[in-house]
């Protein structure tokens, strides 16, 4: 595998000293589930994976067996063989709840402003940068929202919209950071939402800032980058202040 820029430099960069073969199998496993790492699509080879995390052999070898385990990759021999992801991890629910009430007021308050600057500074840069036949794959890629049945669907429909937002500005740091707060966010956001009938206004919401962004106006661009980002995080709030003080709980 050649030089890797986009996404996949994010995916595969450098891990802290202090994390092991979890922090790779937890790395992978997001980037599948938010759909960064596509079915089918094949792992760089061990000797290439231990350079890019910067870990010993051994670790990469003890993640790579987890996530065979766990029945996500697979490995092939022969000439055309390698280790290829075959299916996505399920969300656990119960574990995004968790890690939602695990989050303060102030955190998720932050959260959100970070969101926004960063779709912000997202949608300057492609009305500066981006080519109109850049904007129809940005239409295509939100209206897939749409054909989506299922939460892990809507996870990935809903953070391919957002990271193909990060790749048109053309900016590496803002790519990183887009991705960072993609798996801190998206997924508790969609253990909060329901498929049925909230797929339907977060395509609106993506086909709206794609509408701007093709008439080169900024000011309507923030707009709906504001509203859609607002609307989900009030429902994270919502749900977080209905798991600790369900209603009822004030007359036990």
């Amino acid at each position: 595998m050649g030089v890797l820029s986009g996404v996949h430099s994010q995916v595969f960069r450098p891990l802290p000293d202090v994390l092991r073969a979890e922090a790779i199998v937890d790395r992978l496993s997001t980037a599948i589930s938010l759909g960064l790492l596509r079915r089918g699509e094949q792992l760089p080879v061990e000797n290439q994976l231990t350079v890019m995390f910067g870990v010993a052999t051994a670790t990469v070898r003890d993640a790579l067996q987890t996530l065979r385990d766990q029945g996500i990759i697979e490995t092939r021999r022969g000439r055309s063989g390698g280790t290829f992801i075959i299916s996505s991890p399920h969300p656990n629910i119960d574990a995004l709840h968790e890690r939602l009430l695990n989050l303060s007021m102030a955190e998720l308050r932050d959260m959100e402003d970070e969101l926004l600057a960063t779709a912000f500074a997202a949608v300057r840069l492609i009305i500066d940068r981006a080519f109109p036949h850049d904007i129809d794959r940005l239409e295509r890629i939100a209206r897939t929202m749409g054909e989506a049945t299922t939460a892990e669907s809507c996870i990935r429909a809903d953070s391919r919209f957002h990271t193909e937002l990060a790749v048109l500005a053309q900016s590496e740091r803002l790519l990183a950071t887009q991705m960072r707060l993609l798996t801190e966010s998206i997924e508790i956001v969609w253990a909060v939402l329901d498929v049925e009938s909230d797929r339907e206004w977060t395509m609106n919401d993506h086909v709206a800032i794609v509408a701007a962004l093709r008439e080169g106006n900024l000011a309507a661009a923030e707009r709906a980058v504001r509203e859609h980002t607002s609307r989900d995080f009030y429902r994270l709030v919502a749900a977080r202040l209905d798991a600790l003080y369900p209603m009822g709980s004030a007359n036990e």
